[in-house]
């Protein structure tokens, strides 16, 4: 059984003879990292050096996948993107017909040519694709984060109508890609970070309200074509898994084990045998500032309380500069380990 067909087994939660391991993507600052320590000049070498069964290919990360003819990104707030709090273009809006005349991006622009190629050539592992779809991400940048969330109260209709907007571009892209991409893909990834540290970002009525009906819908496309349903959410979401199970989620990362209620004991009481799980080793504290022998004895031990339907990762994807690179390989060859987890 090769990896594809493992993680398409896992994610289904059928038998499969092992559990699966995916390197996560990381920080562009950490790559020269690995490569010095593992003796690797690309990121395709070191990922099937270290076992990796998992490829993520996005149409989103490709520069040539959106083309504006006046040089504009996908939903451009104008901000500088690490500065969440900053007010937003969308913030001074005060009518639905003000939040209209923002230049929405067009799904005319868009170009799959590089992902294409790409999935073409991915070889036997899992593919996670489709946008990122992080609509609840663009809608922070382009009110700006605080003016979101007061706005669900103060002004509903218009995030309602931003939402839309963001939401509508996403589901049309996805539309079109999926269209030609078809069998090339296996799981729709999609992402965004609804926790904390110890609770929601907002609460589960504002979510239900201006969230889950295009979550929803998101979840329910990747269904209808033919692909698994694999959702991002960093922080405590404890208690929005079941309304992602409700939609159709099929597999959740990245199980963020330090926030309140993820650790992998609770999640596995709670909600092992209703859908899989990737990710849960912990990069706050562990992977940082372990040993490699912690490190394993940690990975065994996710895999004992989640296996087998689980997918061995960093609980943060982008693994930062900071992760000792013997780490890494800890976590990579224990995840590994052939025996069976019950």
């Amino acid at each position: 059984m090769n990896s594809r067909q493992l993680i398409k087994q896992l994610i289904a939660r059928q038998p499969v003879e092992r559990c699966g391991f995916w390197l996560g993507n990381p920080h562009a600052d950490t790559w020269p990292i690995l490569h010095r320590y593992f003796g690797t000049q690309t990121e395709e070498q070191l990922r099937r050096k270290l076992g990796d069964d998992v490829r993520w290919i996005c149409p989103q990360f490709y520069a040539d996948a959106y083309r504006d003819p006046q040089g504009r990104a996908l939903f451009d707030s104008g901000l500088d993107r690490v500065k969440h709090g900053s007010v937003g273009p969308l913030a001074r809006c005060a009518t639905v017909a003000e939040i209209q005349r923002f230049p929405w991006p067009d799904p005319d622009y868009l170009h799959f040519d590089s992902c294409l190629r790409d999935l073409q050539t991915a070889g036997d592992f899992y593919r996670l694709s489709g946008f990122w779809t992080c609509f609840y991400h663009n809608l922070s940048d382009l009110f700006g984060m605080e003016e979101y969330l007061v706005k669900m109260r103060t002004d509903p209709e218009l995030v309602q109508a931003a939402t839309n907007r963001v939401c509508e571009f996403y589901y049309e892209a996805n539309e079109r890609f999926f269209a030609l991409a078809g069998d090339l893909v296996d799981g729709f990834f999609f992402g965004n970070d609804f926790g904390c540290q110890r609770g929601l970002v907002c609460s589960p009525q504002d979510l239900d309200t201006f969230v889950f009906p295009w979550f929803r819908r998101f979840a329910a496309q990747g269904r209808r074509h033919g692909y698994q349903v694999v959702v991002h959410s960093c922080g405590s979401v404890h208690a929005l898994i079941p309304r992602m199970i409700e939609a159709g989620v099929q597999c959740l990362h990245p199980l963020q084990a330090r926030a309140r209620d993820m650790e992998a004991g609770r999640l596995a009481a709670d909600f092992k045998g209703k859908l899989a799980f990737l990710g849960g080793v912990d990069a706050q504290e562990l992977m940082t500032n372990g040993t490699p022998k912690q490190i394993r004895a940690d990975v065994h031990r996710i895999k004992k309380v989640l296996g087998p339907n689980l997918i061995v990762s960093p609980s943060h994807e982008a693994i930062l500069p900071n992760v000792p690179p013997e780490n890494v390989e800890a976590m990579a060859r224990a995840a590994l380990d052939h025996q069976v987890v019950l």
